[in-house]
Protein backbone atom coordinates (compact mmCIF):
# COMPACT_ATOMS: atom_id res chain seq x y z
CA UNK A 1 0.00 0.00 0.00
CA UNK A 2 1.36 3.31 -1.28
CA UNK A 3 0.36 6.63 0.02
CA UNK A 4 0.06 10.12 -1.97
CA UNK A 5 -0.91 12.87 0.21
CA UNK A 6 -2.78 15.88 -1.37
CA UNK A 7 -1.51 18.76 1.07
CA UNK A 8 1.57 18.35 2.83
CA UNK A 9 0.63 21.07 5.54
CA UNK A 10 0.16 20.96 9.21
CA UNK A 11 -1.83 17.67 8.75
CA UNK A 12 -0.56 16.24 5.90
CA UNK A 13 2.92 16.90 6.87
CA UNK A 14 2.33 15.25 10.15
CA UNK A 15 0.79 12.38 8.17
CA UNK A 16 3.29 12.18 5.65
CA UNK A 17 6.46 12.48 7.80
CA UNK A 18 5.27 9.68 10.19
CA UNK A 19 4.21 7.35 7.53
CA UNK A 20 7.71 7.77 6.01
CA UNK A 21 9.13 6.89 9.80
CA UNK A 22 6.99 3.47 9.56
CA UNK A 23 8.81 2.90 6.46
CA UNK A 24 6.06 3.08 3.99
CA UNK A 25 6.15 4.72 0.49
CA UNK A 26 4.97 8.08 0.70
CA UNK A 27 4.30 11.16 -1.77
CA UNK A 28 3.44 14.46 -0.88
CA UNK A 29 2.04 16.98 -3.22
CA UNK A 30 2.97 20.92 -2.11
CA UNK A 31 3.41 24.04 -3.70
CA UNK A 32 5.25 27.39 -4.11
CA UNK A 33 7.79 27.66 -1.41
CA UNK A 34 6.98 24.84 0.63
CA UNK A 35 7.10 22.75 -2.70
CA UNK A 36 10.75 23.91 -2.98
CA UNK A 37 11.82 23.71 0.61
CA UNK A 38 10.66 19.98 0.90
CA UNK A 39 12.92 19.19 -2.44
CA UNK A 40 15.95 21.04 -1.71
CA UNK A 41 15.74 19.62 2.50
CA UNK A 42 13.16 17.31 3.16
CA UNK A 43 9.85 17.87 5.27
CA UNK A 44 11.10 18.48 8.75
CA UNK A 45 8.26 17.60 11.55
CA UNK A 46 8.99 19.03 15.03
CA UNK A 47 7.49 17.11 17.48
CA UNK A 48 7.46 17.41 21.54
CA UNK A 49 10.18 14.25 21.90
CA UNK A 50 11.91 15.52 19.10
CA UNK A 51 12.63 16.26 15.59
CA UNK A 52 13.25 14.65 11.96
CA UNK A 53 13.48 15.39 8.76
CA UNK A 54 12.00 13.12 6.23
CA UNK A 55 13.37 13.11 2.32
CA UNK A 56 9.97 12.66 0.61
CA UNK A 57 9.04 12.31 -3.03
CA UNK A 58 7.60 16.11 -3.45
CA UNK A 59 4.88 16.85 -6.52
CA UNK A 60 2.88 19.76 -7.51
CA UNK A 61 0.39 17.52 -9.72
CA UNK A 62 0.07 14.20 -11.64
CA UNK A 63 2.95 13.49 -13.48
CA UNK A 64 3.01 11.11 -16.88
CA UNK A 65 3.55 8.36 -15.62
CA UNK A 66 0.22 6.01 -14.00
CA UNK A 67 -0.18 6.04 -10.08
CA UNK A 68 0.25 2.64 -9.28
CA UNK A 69 -3.19 0.81 -8.79
CA UNK A 70 -2.04 0.32 -4.66
CA UNK A 71 -1.93 3.80 -3.93
CA UNK A 72 -4.00 5.45 -1.26
CA UNK A 73 -4.69 8.69 -1.83
CA UNK A 74 -5.29 10.59 1.58
CA UNK A 75 -6.76 14.36 1.01
CA UNK A 76 -5.41 17.15 3.72
CA UNK A 77 -5.99 20.41 1.89
CA UNK A 78 -7.97 22.69 3.40
CA UNK A 79 -11.65 22.72 2.52
CA UNK A 80 -12.07 25.56 0.39
CA UNK A 81 -9.10 23.86 -2.28
CA UNK A 82 -10.93 20.47 -2.10
CA UNK A 83 -12.63 21.34 -5.57
CA UNK A 84 -9.55 22.11 -7.09
CA UNK A 85 -7.79 19.06 -5.74
CA UNK A 86 -10.45 16.92 -6.88
CA UNK A 87 -10.39 18.21 -10.37
CA UNK A 88 -6.76 17.77 -10.62
CA UNK A 89 -6.20 14.11 -9.14
CA UNK A 90 -9.64 12.35 -10.89
CA UNK A 91 -8.51 11.66 -14.13
CA UNK A 92 -4.85 10.59 -13.30
CA UNK A 93 -3.99 7.65 -14.81
CA UNK A 94 -3.60 4.13 -12.71
CA UNK A 95 -1.46 1.24 -13.91
CA UNK A 96 -3.37 -1.27 -15.79
CA UNK A 97 -5.93 1.29 -16.78
CA UNK A 98 -8.69 3.66 -15.60
CA UNK A 99 -8.43 6.69 -13.26
CA UNK A 100 -8.02 7.34 -10.16
CA UNK A 101 -11.43 8.81 -8.91
CA UNK A 102 -12.29 4.97 -11.15
CA UNK A 103 -10.20 2.90 -9.36
CA UNK A 104 -8.55 4.46 -6.06
CA UNK A 105 -9.29 4.87 -2.93
CA UNK A 106 -9.67 8.82 -1.33
CA UNK A 107 -9.39 9.22 2.13
CA UNK A 108 -10.94 12.65 3.38
CA UNK A 109 -8.66 14.17 6.38
CA UNK A 110 -9.83 17.60 6.63
CA UNK A 111 -12.20 20.14 8.76
CA UNK A 112 -15.79 20.31 7.93
CA UNK A 113 -18.48 18.36 6.40
CA UNK A 114 -19.46 19.35 3.21
CA UNK A 115 -15.82 17.48 1.36
CA UNK A 116 -16.72 13.79 1.32
CA UNK A 117 -20.05 14.87 -0.81
CA UNK A 118 -17.61 16.81 -2.81
CA UNK A 119 -15.82 13.92 -3.73
CA UNK A 120 -18.48 11.56 -4.15
CA UNK A 121 -19.64 13.03 -6.99
CA UNK A 122 -16.56 12.84 -8.57
CA UNK A 123 -14.03 9.47 -7.02
CA UNK A 124 -16.41 6.15 -6.50
CA UNK A 125 -14.85 4.91 -3.13
CA UNK A 126 -14.55 7.85 -0.42
CA UNK A 127 -13.20 7.33 3.39
CA UNK A 128 -13.98 10.08 5.55
CA UNK A 129 -11.72 10.85 8.77
CA UNK A 130 -12.17 12.80 11.87
CA UNK A 131 -8.99 14.90 12.05
CA UNK A 132 -7.81 15.49 15.96
CA UNK A 133 -4.32 16.46 15.07
CA UNK A 134 -3.46 19.54 16.60
CA UNK A 135 -0.02 20.68 14.13
CA UNK A 136 1.02 24.10 13.00
CA UNK A 137 2.18 24.94 9.22
CA UNK A 138 3.70 28.31 8.65
CA UNK A 139 6.95 28.16 7.57
CA UNK A 140 8.21 26.51 4.75
CA UNK A 141 9.59 23.24 4.60
CA UNK A 142 8.66 22.52 8.74
CA UNK A 143 5.53 21.74 10.39
CA UNK A 144 5.46 21.41 14.18
CA UNK A 145 3.23 19.04 15.75
CA UNK A 146 1.87 19.23 19.59
CA UNK A 147 0.34 16.22 20.14
CA UNK A 148 1.72 13.72 22.99
CA UNK A 149 1.69 10.96 23.30
CA UNK A 150 0.76 10.42 20.37
CA UNK A 151 0.51 12.93 17.62
CA UNK A 152 -2.97 12.71 16.31
CA UNK A 153 -6.19 10.44 16.82
CA UNK A 154 -7.75 9.56 13.30
CA UNK A 155 -11.49 8.08 12.96
CA UNK A 156 -11.62 6.40 9.58
CA UNK A 157 -14.69 4.75 8.12
CA UNK A 158 -16.31 4.94 4.73
CA UNK A 159 -18.40 7.53 2.90
CA UNK A 160 -21.44 8.22 3.68
CA UNK A 161 -21.78 5.13 6.64
CA UNK A 162 -20.21 1.73 7.35
CA UNK A 163 -16.33 0.68 7.20
CA UNK A 164 -14.55 -1.98 5.26
CA UNK A 165 -11.41 -3.53 4.49
CA UNK A 166 -9.58 -0.20 3.06
CA UNK A 167 -10.41 1.39 5.84
CA UNK A 168 -9.12 -1.47 8.38
CA UNK A 169 -5.95 -1.50 6.54
CA UNK A 170 -5.57 2.12 6.33
CA UNK A 171 -6.21 2.10 10.34
CA UNK A 172 -3.67 -0.49 10.60
CA UNK A 173 -0.92 1.11 9.02
CA UNK A 174 -1.76 4.86 10.75
CA UNK A 175 -1.53 2.51 13.92
CA UNK A 176 1.89 1.30 13.33
CA UNK A 177 2.96 4.81 12.60
CA UNK A 178 1.94 5.96 15.70
CA UNK A 179 -1.92 7.43 15.11
CA UNK A 180 -4.86 6.27 17.13
CA UNK A 181 -6.77 5.10 14.39
CA UNK A 182 -10.20 3.71 15.36
CA UNK A 183 -12.68 2.56 12.25
CA UNK A 184 -16.01 3.93 12.55
CA UNK A 185 -19.44 2.98 11.26
CA UNK A 186 -20.94 6.31 12.21
CA UNK A 187 -17.43 8.43 11.52
CA UNK A 188 -19.32 11.40 10.03
CA UNK A 189 -21.23 11.33 13.16
CA UNK A 190 -17.93 12.04 14.82
CA UNK A 191 -16.63 14.87 11.91
CA UNK A 192 -20.24 16.56 12.66
CA UNK A 193 -18.99 16.70 16.44
CA UNK A 194 -15.70 17.88 15.47
CA UNK A 195 -17.15 20.46 12.87
CA UNK A 196 -18.75 22.08 16.53
CA UNK A 197 -15.96 22.61 17.58
CA UNK A 198 -14.07 23.76 15.14
CA UNK A 199 -16.67 26.56 14.99
CA UNK A 200 -14.47 28.58 17.38
CA UNK A 201 -11.26 28.59 14.93
CA UNK A 202 -12.84 31.49 13.46
CA UNK A 203 -13.40 33.28 16.70
CA UNK A 204 -9.54 32.52 17.37
CA UNK A 205 -8.79 33.64 14.04
CA UNK A 206 -10.15 37.31 14.73
CA UNK A 207 -9.49 37.64 18.63
CA UNK A 208 -6.49 35.33 19.53
CA UNK A 209 -6.59 33.24 23.13
CA UNK A 210 -8.44 35.87 24.61
CA UNK A 211 -12.18 35.47 23.37
CA UNK A 212 -15.02 35.86 25.40
CA UNK A 213 -17.02 32.86 27.02
CA UNK A 214 -20.29 34.40 25.87
CA UNK A 215 -18.77 33.78 21.91
CA UNK A 216 -17.72 30.50 22.28
CA UNK A 217 -20.96 29.48 23.90
CA UNK A 218 -22.85 31.29 21.41
CA UNK A 219 -21.78 30.38 18.21
CA UNK A 220 -21.51 26.60 19.42
CA UNK A 221 -25.47 26.36 20.62
CA UNK A 222 -26.52 28.20 17.45
CA UNK A 223 -24.35 24.61 15.89
CA UNK A 224 -26.21 22.46 18.05
CA UNK A 225 -29.67 23.62 17.12
CA UNK A 226 -28.64 23.99 13.59
CA UNK A 227 -27.98 20.25 13.39
CA UNK A 228 -30.85 19.29 15.37
CA UNK A 229 -33.14 20.96 13.06
CA UNK A 230 -31.71 19.12 10.40
CA UNK A 231 -31.91 15.66 12.08
CA UNK A 232 -27.54 15.52 11.80
CA UNK A 233 -26.86 13.35 14.51
CA UNK A 234 -23.00 14.03 15.99
CA UNK A 235 -21.14 12.87 18.98
CA UNK A 236 -20.88 15.02 22.46
CA UNK A 237 -18.05 17.05 24.18
CA UNK A 238 -18.28 14.08 27.18
CA UNK A 239 -17.77 11.50 24.71
CA UNK A 240 -14.90 13.07 22.69
CA UNK A 241 -13.13 13.30 25.68
CA UNK A 242 -13.52 10.14 27.08
CA UNK A 243 -12.63 8.62 23.53
CA UNK A 244 -9.51 10.87 23.48
CA UNK A 245 -8.56 10.35 27.38
CA UNK A 246 -4.77 11.11 27.41
CA UNK A 247 -3.68 9.63 24.18
CA UNK A 248 -3.78 12.70 22.86
CA UNK A 249 -2.89 15.95 24.68
CA UNK A 250 -0.76 18.89 23.91
CA UNK A 251 2.72 19.40 24.76
CA UNK A 252 5.05 22.35 23.88
CA UNK A 253 7.50 21.86 21.36
CA UNK A 254 11.01 23.42 21.86
CA UNK A 255 9.38 25.07 25.06
CA UNK A 256 6.75 26.86 22.63
CA UNK A 257 3.13 26.11 22.86
CA UNK A 258 0.87 25.75 19.78
CA UNK A 259 0.33 28.55 17.75
CA UNK A 260 -3.35 28.56 16.49
CA UNK A 261 -5.50 26.23 15.38
CA UNK A 262 -6.06 26.11 11.09
CA UNK A 263 -8.11 29.30 10.58
CA UNK A 264 -5.21 31.41 13.04
CA UNK A 265 -2.54 29.72 10.68
CA UNK A 266 -4.35 31.02 7.21
CA UNK A 267 -4.81 34.61 8.54
CA UNK A 268 -1.11 34.52 9.99
CA UNK A 269 0.39 32.81 6.57
CA UNK A 270 -1.61 35.43 4.50
CA UNK A 271 -2.66 32.47 2.50
CA UNK A 272 -5.79 34.40 0.89
CA UNK A 273 -8.42 32.09 1.86
CA UNK A 274 -9.70 30.47 4.96
CA UNK A 275 -11.93 27.54 5.63
CA UNK A 276 -14.28 29.69 7.66
CA UNK A 277 -17.13 28.95 4.69
CA UNK A 278 -16.86 25.31 5.60
CA UNK A 279 -17.07 25.34 9.24
CA UNK A 280 -19.15 28.76 10.55
CA UNK A 281 -20.63 28.61 7.19
CA UNK A 282 -22.07 25.03 7.08
CA UNK A 283 -24.00 26.31 9.83
CA UNK A 284 -25.29 29.41 8.32
CA UNK A 285 -26.29 27.06 5.60
CA UNK A 286 -28.34 25.01 7.90
CA UNK A 287 -30.12 27.44 9.71
CA UNK A 288 -30.99 29.43 6.48
CA UNK A 289 -32.39 25.70 4.82
CA UNK A 290 -34.68 24.80 8.54
CA UNK A 291 -35.38 28.02 9.81
CA UNK A 292 -32.86 28.35 12.72
CA UNK A 293 -30.98 31.60 13.45
CA UNK A 294 -27.10 31.84 13.26
CA UNK A 295 -26.30 35.19 13.97
CA UNK A 296 -22.88 34.81 15.23
CA UNK A 297 -22.09 31.84 13.06
CA UNK A 298 -22.87 34.42 10.19
CA UNK A 299 -20.79 37.21 11.35
CA UNK A 300 -17.79 35.24 12.33
CA UNK A 301 -18.09 33.79 8.69
CA UNK A 302 -18.07 37.66 7.37
CA UNK A 303 -15.67 38.48 9.58
CA UNK A 304 -13.05 36.45 8.87
CA UNK A 305 -13.77 37.17 5.21
CA UNK A 306 -13.23 40.94 5.90
CA UNK A 307 -9.87 40.10 7.94
CA UNK A 308 -9.15 38.20 4.44
CA UNK A 309 -9.52 40.77 2.46
CA UNK A 310 -8.24 43.74 4.18
CA UNK A 311 -5.01 41.78 5.43
CA UNK A 312 -6.29 41.97 9.22
CA UNK A 313 -3.33 40.14 11.16
CA UNK A 314 -4.03 36.78 12.77
CA UNK A 315 -5.87 37.81 16.58
CA UNK A 316 -5.94 41.31 15.51
CA UNK A 317 -9.87 41.92 14.64
CA UNK A 318 -11.64 44.52 16.90
CA UNK A 319 -14.23 42.71 19.09
CA UNK A 320 -16.28 45.61 19.12
CA UNK A 321 -16.61 45.50 15.29
CA UNK A 322 -17.20 41.89 15.64
CA UNK A 323 -19.87 42.43 18.19
CA UNK A 324 -21.47 45.01 16.36
CA UNK A 325 -21.78 42.88 13.21
CA UNK A 326 -23.65 40.07 15.51
CA UNK A 327 -25.51 43.04 16.44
Amino acid sequence: MRFLIIGAGAVGGTIGVRLAQADRDVTVVARGAHLDAIRARGLTLRQPDGTTTARLPAVDGPGPAPLPADTVLILTTKSQDTTGALATWADAPVVGGGTAAERLPLVTAQNGVDNERAALRIFADVHPICVWLPATHLDPGVVVANGYPHPGMLHIGRYPIGADDTDRAVAEVLTAAGFVAPVRDDVMRWKYGKLLSNLGNGLQALLGQDIPDVLVERVRAEGVAALAAAGIAHTSPEEERAERGDLVGLRPVDGEARSGGSTWQSLARGSGATEVDHLNGEIALLGRLHGVPTPVNVAVQRAVRRAVRERVAAGAFPLAELEKMIG
